[in-house]
């Protein structure tokens, strides 16, 4: 008994300190707008969700991150394919709407879905004077595919400063996008009838403030279990020898 605790011991370690954390910026992202539905904001410092109804109508976002650097990192760490991913955290900072074509922020909930299709283009526009190409309002139901997966319903507090962390469901899809080490997008889109709010893009000046994407892995179970027996066996063979 007393060398199982000692393997489960072992096994829960290896399995919680020596996790990979790598923090992604985005290399895309763009919100759409309701009352400028052929507008495109891909160039924008500040990124938007807001649902319909409210004064300047509806925002979505979309953001596409490459996963390949992190991938790279997991198998310089365990060795290719060796590792699990044990949490994804989308980390946003909020700001205070800068301009007139947003709406005033207010609490409420929103929707992170994971997008299959990654072939939507973040344009160059802003709000002073919208792009003629790439993602908009009008050609967003375009990229939207029955295969899209929602992560989860979240809270938005009505802050207009900090770090937002969201941490969705690692849903099969999800995970198995991030392990192809390439694009993996992001939608967030409003739920309800009062949600606005607006946060920074990675166009933002500041880099710490930009989003984030941060994806933790471990060992995989069969390599951190290999290690709990090796180590049962050792010190069953020491205390073989110190008997003897």
């Amino acid at each position: 008994m007393r060398y199982s605790c000692i393997a489960a011991l072992a096994l829960g370690t290896s399995l919680t300190a020596h996790a990979d954390i790598v923090s992604l910026t985005p290399v895309a992202d763009a919100f759409v707008s309701s009352t400028q539905p052929a507008g495109n904001f891909g160039g924008a410092g500040a990124l938007a969700l807001a649902a319909p109804g409210l004064p300047q109508g509806e925002f979505q976002t979309l953001i596409r991150f490459d996963t390949g650097p992190a991938i790279s990192t997991f198998n310089a760490s365990y060795g290719a394919g060796n590792w699990v991913i044990t949490n994804i955290s989308l980390v946003l900072t909020s700001t205070a709407p800068g301009n007139p074509i947003f709406n005033a922020s207010a609490a409420g909930q929103f929707r992170l879905s994971w997008m299959q299709n990654d072939s939507w283009v973040e344009g160059t526009g802003g709000p002073g004077s919208p792009g003629a190409t790439g993602i908009n309002f009008q050609t967003l139901p375009s990229f939207l595919s029955p295969a899209d997966e929602s992560l989860g319903v979240f809270n938005y507090g009505g802050g207009t400063s900090g770090t937002v962390p969201i941490n969705p469901a690692i849903t099969p899809a999800l995970a198995g996008d991030v392990g192809l080490g390439g694009p993996v997008s992001f939608r967030l889109s409003p739920e309800g009838s009062s949600v606005a709010w607006v946060f920074n893009s990675r166009s933002f000046g500041t880099v710490a403030n930009r989003p984030s994407l941060q994806i933790t892995a471990v060992p995989a179970p069969a390599s951190g279990a290999l290690a709990a027996v090796s180590l049962l066996v050792g010190l069953r063979r020491r205390r073989t020898s110190t008997i003897s």
